[in-house]
């Protein structure tokens, strides 16, 4: 592994990386973000990153698979970074009073990132720290954050999100992406880049780049929104204007639009847009059709509107997507 001169890190302290876990966090949601720290500080130098995994009491933690990890008990003195894991032990996150607080007071100290990877974002809904910001987590528990915390503008689409000093990203190999995005403000492109190489990742995921969208399969509590999302799937290639689905789930556009988007997570028109891209997606990689012909038969209309929907939800174009699939 070549070292590459840190540049901009020359001079500059070492940095104090703290990773928060707590009984039944998800082991992959440390390992992959730890791993990114630890292999970047190799290649810059060595002196980059000390990497720090820590809990309320100290001592073992048990994960959820079982894995039992020795941590050292969080300390008074800022850490540089903070990032709490997901996992089950975040799906009641008033349950640790202890971590909420110090989450509180560490934002109002001399912390300079505070993360979460996954459901680790309830821990810092919880603590306050999400209020009125933007934040993302793994696309399965988007809705709940939204109904448990509506303070919070949750975007259930991003790979990770920042606001400010507060970070956010999905689930697990998310958590890698927003490591990188940091090691690559701290570190500059390059240190990023030979380390997302040693993980054998991708070099680098924009943070708006959509997740994985299991939309078809959601359960809305309503049978009028299951009618609205089965009435989507079935006339793709017609106009599905809020007007019109407002009109097959017989409320007001108003009413319609509030409904939609407190069972779904989603506005109706990112759900025509996400459904569109799911369907034309095997199509665009199989090859055998013209682009054009796929985009008006999935209510495209035209080429260019599915390429723009196709970079946001996708990072890449149709075309770019065909030639990664061959």
């Amino acid at each position: 592994m070549d070292k590459v001169n840190p540049g901009q890190a020359s001079g500059s302290p070492t940095r104090d990386i703290g990773f928060l876990v707590y009984p039944e966090f998800q082991i992959q949601d440390l390992s992959g973000p730890l791993s990114a720290f630890d292999i970047s500080n190799r290649i810059a130098g060595g002196s980059a990153y000390r990497c720090h995994v820590v809990s309320t009491e100290g001592g073992g933690v048990v994960s959820t698979s079982g894995l039992e990890v020795v941590t050292r008990k969080l300390r008074t003195m800022p850490y540089d970074t903070l990032i709490v894991a997901g996992g089950q032990g975040s799906h009641d996150p008033f349950r640790s009073p202890s971590i909420t607080t110090y989450l509180a007071r560490a934002a109002m100290r001399r912390t300079r990132r505070i993360a979460s990877v996954c459901t680790g974002a309830f821990i810092l809904a919880a603590a306050g720290l999400l209020d009125g910001r933007t934040a993302t987590t793994h696309w399965q528990h988007a809705i709940r954050l939204q109904r448990m915390f509506p303070q919070v503008k949750v975007d259930g689409d991003r790979i990770y999100t920042r606001d400010a000093h507060i970070w956010t990203s999905a689930g697990i190999t998310a958590g890698i992406d927003l490591a990188l995005a940091m090691i690559e403000e701290d570190l500059g492109q390059e240190v990023a880049r030979q380390t997302a190489r040693m993980l054998v990742v991708y070099y680098r995921r924009p943070g708006g780049q959509s997740q994985f969208s299991a939309l078809a399969e959601m359960e809305p509590e309503s049978d009028r929104i299951r009618t609205v999302l089965a009435y989507m799937r079935e006339h793709l290639n017609k106009e599905l204007s809020t007007e019109k689905l407002a009109e097959v789930a017989c409320l007001s556009p108003r009413q319609f639009g509030r409904a939609f988007l407190a069972e779904t997570g989603e506005t109706p028109a990112k759900a025509v847009e996400r459904l569109r891209v799911e369907v034309a997606r095997p199509r665009v990689e199989a090859g055998k059709e013209p682009i054009e012909r796929i985009a008006q038969s999935v209510g495209f209309v035209d080429p260019e509107r599915m390429r723009r929907a196709f970079v946001r939800l996708l990072g890449h174009p149709p075309q770019s997507v065909r030639r990664m699939a061959v």
